[in-house]
Order: C-alpha cells, then sequence, then structure tokens
C-alpha cells in the first residue's frame, strides 16, 4: 500500500511523463521508466532532455486546454 501511495506521488511529482507514453503506446509505465533510465545510462544523461522537453509540452497543453475551456463557459 505505501508502495502504490510512493507511486501515486512519484507520477504527480515527476510530471507524468512515462505514464502518459505508455497510455498511449499500451505499455506500462514500469517498463518504460526501465528503458528510460537505461538509456539515460548508456547516453550520459541526453534522454533527460527530452524528458523535460515533453514534460513542459503536457503541461502547455494542460494549461491550454483549461484556458479554451473557461473561454467557452464564459461565452
Amino acid at each position: 500500500m505505501k508502495n502504490r501511495r510512493f507511486l501515486y506521488l512519484f507520477e504527480q511529482k515527476a510530471f507524468g511523463v512515462c505514464e502518459k507514453i505508455g497510455e498511449k503506446l499500451g505499455i506500462s509505465s514500469n517498463i518504460i521508466r526501465l528503458y528510460f533510465i537505461y538509456t539515460t545510462f548508456l547516453t550520459f544523461g541526453s534522454p533527460i532532455f527530452f524528458y523535460l522537453v515533453l514534460a513542459f509540452w503536457m503541461n502547455v497543453k494542460k494549461y491550454l486546454r483549461l484556458g479554451s475551456f473557461k473561454r467557452r463557459l464564459t461565452l
């Protein structure tokens, strides 16, 4: 139970990038996290840039959706 709570907290704090990729591809997010960690070590950290770009883009998309939703409510 504590492990599930920790994973949920980690997903909330870590932008949910691996979770979203897993949903889109139909793969477990744990497998994606493992591959991400392996490739980060093998390529000396270059996937971290990719991860941060995806996290930023997901956050921007969320705010754009919220903004369009608020505009529809006021019209």
